[in-house]
Protein backbone atom coordinates (compact mmCIF):
# COMPACT_ATOMS: atom_id res chain seq x y z
CA UNK A 1 0.00 0.00 0.00
CA UNK A 2 1.25 3.26 -0.81
CA UNK A 3 0.82 6.56 0.89
CA UNK A 4 -3.11 8.02 0.40
CA UNK A 5 -3.78 11.08 -1.52
CA UNK A 6 -5.33 13.80 0.74
CA UNK A 7 -8.08 15.14 -0.11
CA UNK A 8 -7.55 18.89 0.84
CA UNK A 9 -5.10 21.10 -0.17
CA UNK A 10 -4.39 21.66 3.77
CA UNK A 11 -3.39 17.73 4.02
CA UNK A 12 -1.24 17.63 0.80
CA UNK A 13 0.84 20.59 1.76
CA UNK A 14 1.66 18.97 5.17
CA UNK A 15 1.88 15.56 3.44
CA UNK A 16 4.59 17.29 0.78
CA UNK A 17 6.51 19.05 4.25
CA UNK A 18 7.01 15.76 5.99
CA UNK A 19 8.32 14.08 2.80
CA UNK A 20 10.48 17.05 1.94
CA UNK A 21 12.05 17.28 5.62
CA UNK A 22 11.20 13.94 7.67
CA UNK A 23 13.92 14.80 10.19
CA UNK A 24 11.88 17.95 11.22
CA UNK A 25 8.37 16.03 11.51
CA UNK A 26 6.66 14.28 13.88
CA UNK A 27 4.10 11.32 13.83
CA UNK A 28 1.86 11.53 16.70
CA UNK A 29 -0.84 9.16 17.44
CA UNK A 30 -3.52 8.32 19.77
CA UNK A 31 -3.32 4.66 20.83
CA UNK A 32 -7.17 2.98 21.73
CA UNK A 33 -9.00 2.94 18.26
CA UNK A 34 -5.79 3.98 16.39
CA UNK A 35 -2.69 1.58 17.15
CA UNK A 36 -5.07 -0.89 19.39
CA UNK A 37 -8.21 -2.08 18.00
CA UNK A 38 -11.34 -0.96 20.07
CA UNK A 39 -12.34 -3.86 22.59
CA UNK A 40 -14.87 -4.76 24.88
CA UNK A 41 -12.89 -4.69 27.87
CA UNK A 42 -10.09 -1.81 27.81
CA UNK A 43 -7.48 -4.62 29.69
CA UNK A 44 -7.78 -6.48 27.05
CA UNK A 45 -6.32 -3.86 24.60
CA UNK A 46 -3.49 -4.66 22.55
CA UNK A 47 -1.85 -2.46 19.60
CA UNK A 48 -2.08 -3.99 16.51
CA UNK A 49 0.80 -6.45 16.22
CA UNK A 50 2.52 -4.78 13.33
CA UNK A 51 2.21 -1.04 15.17
CA UNK A 52 5.67 -1.73 17.50
CA UNK A 53 7.36 -2.74 14.27
CA UNK A 54 6.02 -0.03 11.75
CA UNK A 55 7.17 2.83 14.23
CA UNK A 56 10.23 1.21 14.37
CA UNK A 57 10.63 1.60 10.66
CA UNK A 58 9.82 5.03 10.97
CA UNK A 59 11.08 6.67 14.14
CA UNK A 60 15.06 6.73 12.96
CA UNK A 61 13.77 8.27 9.87
CA UNK A 62 12.09 11.38 11.41
CA UNK A 63 12.05 14.00 13.86
CA UNK A 64 9.77 12.45 16.73
CA UNK A 65 7.16 9.94 17.33
CA UNK A 66 4.51 10.85 19.68
CA UNK A 67 1.84 8.33 21.07
CA UNK A 68 -0.94 11.00 23.22
CA UNK A 69 -3.40 8.90 24.91
CA UNK A 70 -6.28 9.25 27.93
CA UNK A 71 -4.70 6.08 29.29
CA UNK A 72 -1.66 5.85 31.90
CA UNK A 73 1.27 5.90 30.14
CA UNK A 74 3.06 3.05 31.44
CA UNK A 75 -0.08 0.85 30.38
CA UNK A 76 0.13 1.73 26.89
CA UNK A 77 3.90 1.24 27.06
CA UNK A 78 2.78 -1.91 27.86
CA UNK A 79 -0.20 -2.30 26.04
CA UNK A 80 1.94 -1.24 22.90
CA UNK A 81 4.75 -3.84 23.68
CA UNK A 82 6.85 -0.33 23.00
CA UNK A 83 9.19 -0.70 25.75
CA UNK A 84 13.02 -1.77 24.54
CA UNK A 85 12.37 -1.80 21.16
CA UNK A 86 15.05 -1.32 18.24
CA UNK A 87 14.48 2.10 16.93
CA UNK A 88 12.12 3.56 19.36
CA UNK A 89 14.73 4.63 21.59
CA UNK A 90 13.66 8.09 20.77
CA UNK A 91 9.60 7.67 21.23
CA UNK A 92 7.69 9.67 23.99
CA UNK A 93 4.17 8.87 24.92
CA UNK A 94 2.14 11.60 26.93
CA UNK A 95 -0.70 9.72 29.34
CA UNK A 96 -3.48 11.03 30.46
CA UNK A 97 -4.21 13.16 27.85
CA UNK A 98 -0.47 14.62 28.92
CA UNK A 99 -0.50 14.47 32.09
CA UNK A 100 1.79 11.82 32.33
CA UNK A 101 4.93 11.55 29.86
CA UNK A 102 6.93 8.57 29.45
CA UNK A 103 10.56 8.42 27.39
CA UNK A 104 12.00 5.36 25.78
CA UNK A 105 15.53 6.81 26.74
CA UNK A 106 15.08 6.71 30.64
CA UNK A 107 11.72 4.08 31.00
CA UNK A 108 10.60 6.29 33.38
CA UNK A 109 7.14 8.29 34.07
CA UNK A 110 7.21 11.47 35.30
CA UNK A 111 3.66 12.67 36.50
CA UNK A 112 2.05 15.30 38.83
CA UNK A 113 0.21 14.82 42.23
CA UNK A 114 -2.64 13.15 41.98
CA UNK A 115 -5.68 15.25 41.99
CA UNK A 116 -8.11 15.55 45.29
CA UNK A 117 -11.24 15.22 43.53
CA UNK A 118 -10.13 11.90 41.84
CA UNK A 119 -10.39 9.78 45.34
CA UNK A 120 -13.35 11.48 46.52
CA UNK A 121 -14.87 10.55 43.36
CA UNK A 122 -13.73 6.78 43.60
CA UNK A 123 -15.93 6.86 46.59
CA UNK A 124 -18.97 8.14 45.19
CA UNK A 125 -19.18 6.72 41.98
CA UNK A 126 -20.90 3.57 42.50
CA UNK A 127 -23.34 4.93 45.04
CA UNK A 128 -24.11 7.47 41.52
CA UNK A 129 -24.48 5.44 39.26
CA UNK A 130 -27.20 3.72 41.32
CA UNK A 131 -28.95 7.07 42.11
CA UNK A 132 -28.96 7.71 38.45
CA UNK A 133 -30.57 3.91 37.26
CA UNK A 134 -27.06 2.74 35.07
CA UNK A 135 -28.42 0.12 32.84
CA UNK A 136 -27.08 -3.20 33.31
CA UNK A 137 -24.15 -3.69 31.08
CA UNK A 138 -22.40 -0.32 32.74
CA UNK A 139 -19.00 -0.35 34.41
CA UNK A 140 -16.26 1.40 35.80
CA UNK A 141 -12.75 1.66 34.80
CA UNK A 142 -10.50 3.27 37.54
CA UNK A 143 -7.36 4.59 35.50
CA UNK A 144 -5.61 5.86 38.08
CA UNK A 145 -5.48 9.61 37.36
CA UNK A 146 -9.07 9.59 35.75
CA UNK A 147 -11.83 6.84 36.00
CA UNK A 148 -13.88 6.58 33.14
CA UNK A 149 -17.53 4.89 33.03
CA UNK A 150 -18.24 2.65 30.14
CA UNK A 151 -21.77 1.57 28.43
CA UNK A 152 -20.52 -0.20 25.75
CA UNK A 153 -22.12 -3.79 27.39
CA UNK A 154 -25.40 -2.17 28.04
CA UNK A 155 -28.14 -3.66 25.55
CA UNK A 156 -28.49 0.34 24.39
CA UNK A 157 -24.82 1.50 24.79
CA UNK A 158 -25.73 5.72 23.14
CA UNK A 159 -28.98 5.75 25.42
CA UNK A 160 -27.13 3.93 28.64
CA UNK A 161 -24.62 6.62 28.11
CA UNK A 162 -27.17 9.93 27.79
CA UNK A 163 -29.31 8.44 30.74
CA UNK A 164 -25.84 9.25 32.64
CA UNK A 165 -24.46 12.13 30.86
CA UNK A 166 -25.80 14.76 32.90
CA UNK A 167 -25.49 13.46 36.45
CA UNK A 168 -22.03 12.54 35.89
CA UNK A 169 -21.29 15.65 34.77
CA UNK A 170 -22.88 17.33 38.18
CA UNK A 171 -20.33 14.87 39.67
CA UNK A 172 -17.67 15.74 38.63
CA UNK A 173 -18.09 19.95 38.84
CA UNK A 174 -18.56 19.29 42.83
CA UNK A 175 -15.34 17.31 42.84
CA UNK A 176 -13.41 20.10 40.52
CA UNK A 177 -13.33 17.11 37.76
CA UNK A 178 -13.61 17.80 33.87
CA UNK A 179 -15.71 15.26 31.78
CA UNK A 180 -14.27 13.98 28.71
CA UNK A 181 -17.02 12.19 26.41
CA UNK A 182 -16.06 9.54 24.09
CA UNK A 183 -17.23 5.97 22.20
CA UNK A 184 -19.79 4.73 24.72
CA UNK A 185 -17.70 6.19 27.63
CA UNK A 186 -17.85 8.96 29.54
CA UNK A 187 -14.08 9.84 31.62
CA UNK A 188 -13.89 11.94 34.37
CA UNK A 189 -10.42 13.78 35.19
CA UNK A 190 -8.42 16.80 35.89
CA UNK A 191 -9.26 19.82 33.96
CA UNK A 192 -6.83 22.16 32.23
CA UNK A 193 -4.96 19.08 29.75
CA UNK A 194 -6.23 17.83 26.82
CA UNK A 195 -4.70 16.00 23.59
CA UNK A 196 -4.24 19.40 21.72
CA UNK A 197 -2.50 21.14 24.97
CA UNK A 198 -0.08 17.70 25.00
CA UNK A 199 0.31 18.33 21.33
CA UNK A 200 1.01 21.80 20.74
CA UNK A 201 3.69 21.18 23.64
CA UNK A 202 5.46 18.35 22.13
CA UNK A 203 5.13 20.09 19.10
CA UNK A 204 6.89 22.96 20.33
CA UNK A 205 9.48 21.35 22.62
CA UNK A 206 10.34 19.24 19.29
CA UNK A 207 11.39 22.37 17.34
CA UNK A 208 8.84 20.65 14.47
CA UNK A 209 8.52 21.39 11.02
CA UNK A 210 5.73 19.35 10.40
CA UNK A 211 3.12 17.38 11.60
CA UNK A 212 1.02 13.83 11.39
CA UNK A 213 -1.73 13.42 13.60
CA UNK A 214 -3.94 10.00 13.40
CA UNK A 215 -6.87 9.39 15.92
CA UNK A 216 -10.34 7.83 15.96
CA UNK A 217 -12.52 9.53 18.84
CA UNK A 218 -13.96 12.48 20.74
CA UNK A 219 -10.96 12.98 22.76
CA UNK A 220 -8.96 13.30 19.27
CA UNK A 221 -10.77 16.41 18.74
CA UNK A 222 -8.33 18.97 20.56
CA UNK A 223 -5.64 17.58 19.03
CA UNK A 224 -7.28 18.41 15.53
CA UNK A 225 -7.97 21.83 17.30
CA UNK A 226 -4.18 21.99 17.80
CA UNK A 227 -3.05 21.09 14.27
CA UNK A 228 -5.86 23.41 12.60
CA UNK A 229 -4.63 26.04 14.79
CA UNK A 230 -0.60 25.39 14.51
CA UNK A 231 -1.75 24.93 10.48
CA UNK A 232 -3.29 28.79 10.15
CA UNK A 233 0.24 29.77 11.76
CA UNK A 234 2.28 28.28 9.11
CA UNK A 235 3.19 24.92 10.12
CA UNK A 236 2.31 21.93 7.55
CA UNK A 237 0.23 19.22 9.17
CA UNK A 238 -1.78 16.07 8.06
CA UNK A 239 -5.08 14.72 9.87
CA UNK A 240 -5.48 11.46 9.88
CA UNK A 241 -9.13 9.07 10.49
CA UNK A 242 -8.55 5.97 11.73
CA UNK A 243 -12.03 4.58 11.14
CA UNK A 244 -13.72 1.89 12.79
CA UNK A 245 -13.17 -1.69 11.26
CA UNK A 246 -16.18 -2.85 13.51
CA UNK A 247 -19.19 -1.82 11.62
CA UNK A 248 -19.85 1.21 13.73
CA UNK A 249 -20.65 4.25 11.78
CA UNK A 250 -18.10 7.03 11.01
CA UNK A 251 -17.36 9.79 13.90
CA UNK A 252 -18.33 12.51 12.06
CA UNK A 253 -16.27 15.26 14.40
CA UNK A 254 -13.19 13.69 13.25
CA UNK A 255 -13.93 11.67 9.56
CA UNK A 256 -15.36 15.10 7.95
CA UNK A 257 -12.32 17.01 9.34
CA UNK A 258 -9.66 14.46 8.38
CA UNK A 259 -7.05 14.62 5.31
CA UNK A 260 -7.11 11.13 4.70
CA UNK A 261 -8.73 7.79 6.31
CA UNK A 262 -7.35 4.21 6.89
CA UNK A 263 -9.23 1.61 8.01
CA UNK A 264 -8.51 1.04 11.53
CA UNK A 265 -5.50 0.29 13.40
CA UNK A 266 -4.34 -2.31 10.69
CA UNK A 267 -4.61 1.27 8.35
CA UNK A 268 -2.56 3.05 10.37
CA UNK A 269 0.20 0.38 10.29
CA UNK A 270 0.33 0.73 6.80
CA UNK A 271 0.57 4.03 6.75
CA UNK A 272 3.28 4.03 9.22
CA UNK A 273 4.94 1.32 6.71
CA UNK A 274 4.65 3.54 3.65
CA UNK A 275 5.57 6.50 5.35
CA UNK A 276 8.94 4.41 6.02
CA UNK A 277 9.11 3.61 2.69
CA UNK A 278 8.48 6.45 1.07
CA UNK A 279 11.21 8.57 2.90
CA UNK A 280 13.98 5.35 2.52
CA UNK A 281 12.94 5.83 -1.00
CA UNK A 282 13.60 9.86 -1.60
CA UNK A 283 11.61 12.69 -2.54
CA UNK A 284 10.80 10.27 -5.75
CA UNK A 285 8.54 8.58 -4.04
CA UNK A 286 6.29 11.17 -2.70
CA UNK A 287 2.67 11.14 -3.94
CA UNK A 288 2.00 13.14 -6.79
CA UNK A 289 5.40 12.21 -8.33
CA UNK A 290 6.26 11.07 -11.69
CA UNK A 291 8.31 7.59 -9.79
CA UNK A 292 5.22 7.59 -7.69
CA UNK A 293 3.06 6.62 -10.45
Amino acid sequence: MGIPEPSTPAGAAGLAALLAAPQRAVVALDFDGTLAPIVADPDQARAHPGAAPALARLAPLIGGVVVVTGRPAALAVRYGGFAGVAGLEQLTVLGHYGAERWDARSGAVRAPALHPGIAALRGELPGALDAAGAWQGTWIEDKGRAVAVHTRRAEDPDAALAALEAPLRALASRHGLAVEPGRMVLELRPPGMDKGVALADFLTEQRAGSVLYAGDDLGDVAAFDAVDKLRAGGLPGVLAYSAPATGEPPLAAIADRADLTVPGPAGVVALLDALADAISAGPAAAPGSAAAG
